[in-house]
């Protein structure tokens, strides 16, 4: 019986999967706040990454089985902060629908006034506001609503029950990471669109290719424009789309690697470097004759 939908997707998840696990491990075992806090500092780059995969998974779902769809969505939800169904009524319906026209988009990067807003400013208001904008924008769908309330109450009412088990570990490896990673997501989009008031679809997101690693750990976010282009399509097949419309992209759509993805970059390449460079080879000893 086959449970994913495409083969591409098993490998990340048992990645998450997997750390969602060392989580546990953390959580139930470990008590000294010096190791829960150096765990929780190694996985906060993981689980910022998770989001961009949990993203992918609200617009195509990962498995076949509706269940096991929900069971990801709850450790999307305690991992990155983002619970089912929000992706879906704050990015899905309330950006991806109004994203060129900023009075209607959910993730408007435009002020009252018509201006960019700074980044700051962006990151903490999409930060805060999220939760109320997926209310907002359920009200116009109120199926999808109670889907977002169920999810939410189900992911909270989990957390809260292990924070009452254990106070200090839920706090450093589940609220803290889960709070960061909602920040770091939001702070994340800021790139796609800001700046860009326009009307063409072609023209109104910003593309990023010519990273090693940002497409392949993110699954393919880079395509921005052939996600908007069409939304629903799976990660894998946007480097194909992108080819076809590639042509009505202006330049100034593609933008280099964020800086931490330039430095995995740069490590990579020195990587590879130091692979290429021709093995020294130690002579052997001769012995010599009496």
């Amino acid at each position: 019986m086959k449970f994913f939908k495409y083969k591409e997707d098993r490998l990340p998840i048992a990645i998450i999967f997997t750390f969602f696990i060392v989580d546990l491990i953390y959580y139930f075992n470990v008590d000294n706040i010096l190791y829960l806090c150096l765990w929780t500092v190694l996985g906060i780059v993981v689980k910022g990454i998770t989001a961009a995969w949990n993203h992918n998974h609200q617009h195509c779902n990962t498995f076949k089985h509706p269940i096991l769809n929900r069971l990801l969505e709850i450790v999307f939800g305690m991992h990155t902060g983002i619970c089912g169904y929000t992706w879906v009524l704050h990015h899905n319906i309330g950006h991806h629908a109004n994203f060129l026209d900023q009075s209607k988009d959910e993730s408007h990067w435009m002020n009252s006034k018509g201006e960019t807003m700074i980044r700051l400013r962006y990151s903490f208001e999409i930060f805060i506001t999220s939760y109320y904008r997926c209310f907002i924008v359920g009200l116009k769908h109120p199926k999808m609503l109670k889907k977002f309330i169920t999810m939410v109450s189900i992911t909270a009412g989990i957390m809260l029950a292990l924070t009452y088990y254990r106070p200090i570990p839920a706090l450093i490896i589940l609220w803290i990471p889960a709070t960061l990673s909602l920040l770091m997501t939001a702070d994340s989009t800021y790139w796609h669109h800001s700046g860009l008031d326009t009307k063409d679809q072609f023209a109104a997101s910003r593309n990023s290719l010519s990273s090693i690693c940002f497409n392949k750990l993110t699954g393919n976010f880079g395509y921005h424009t052939a996600h908007h282009y069409k939304g629903g399509l799976h990660w894998t097949k946007l480097p194909v789309l992108h080819d076809k419309i590639k042509h009505k992209i202006p330049e100034e759509c593609y933008l280099p690697p964020t800086p931490f993805f330039a430095t995995l970059d740069s490590g990579i390449r020195l990587y590879r470097s130091l692979l290429s460079l021709p093995q020294l080879k130690i002579p052997h000893k001769v012995k010599l004759e009496r």
